[in-house]
């Protein structure tokens, strides 16, 4: 397959570093002339602090998957229409350090990401060659990760319909396959309809919709608790 062809069926071109890279890793230039530090800052605090992100961090380890932070975030600057991805190929969350200047954005983007980590982790996920499983795992992410939160959506001005979540999830999934694959609406639908309800209610590792930073919270706790006890057996 011709690259240029591929990089855009799976949608590599809103990640343009992923090819190549104005300035070297690591270097000064980077450091004073993007939004890089910023970037790690704020990614560094989100791990520390996040209980949705601590949550996911621990499963990892649980499941044999330990994050590093400096193997498997990148900060990069992509394309103004997202805010972060996961190169399955790399095992690598990219984040957009161009598009995220907020903490509490980061910390979704974060969240968002590690849960395609996860499931990329936990099973066999065929990300390039079966729609099917790439809009599982984007449910799963819309629908645990914050993103469908009354206040995210109040700020988005989407707010007052029956359901709201299940359809605010529904949509941010299809936006998220339409954007990195090469395929019609009405196939996106399709293939999101067909798998919605069985992973909409798959709420691994949370064990539950974290709706609000407190019920994360609650769930990590949960999953700490339960780790205590199985290492008590």
């Amino acid at each position: 397959m011709d690259q240029t062809k591929q990089e855009e069926d799976y949608g590599y071109d809103l990640f343009p570093e992923r090819t190549k890279s104005k300035y070297a890793k690591g270097s000064i230039a980077e450091s004073l002339f993007t939004f890089n530090n910023k970037c790690q800052v704020m990614l560094h605090f989100a791990m520390e602090t996040s209980p949705y992100a601590k949550l996911l961090l621990s499963a990892m380890k649980s499941s044999g998957c330990q994050v590093f932070k400096d193997r498997h975030f990148s900060c990069e600057d992509c394309d103004g229409t997202v805010s972060g991805g996961f190169d399955a190929a790399s095992s690598q969350i990219v984040l957009c350090q161009n598009n995220i200047h907020q903490q509490s954005h980061m910390t979704r983007v974060v969240t968002h990401e590690l849960i395609h980590a996860f499931d990329h982790c936990r099973a066999n996920v065929d990300w390039f060659n079966n729609y099917r499983h790439l809009a599982c795992s984007e449910i799963r992410a819309a629908n645990l990760s914050g993103d469908c939160t009354f206040n995210n959506e109040l700020a988005r001005f989407n707010f007052g319909m029956k359901q709201h979540h299940q359809e605010c999830v529904r949509g941010r999934a299809l936006r998220s396959i339409l954007a990195v694959r090469n395929i019609s609406r009405k196939e996106a639908e399709k293939i999101v309809d067909d798998v919605f309800d069985t992973c909409f209610n798959d709420h691994a590792p949370f064990g539950r919709i974290p709706h609000t930073k407190k019920d994360a919270g609650f769930a990590y706790r949960d999953y700490q608790n339960r780790d205590r006890y199985y290492a008590n057996l």
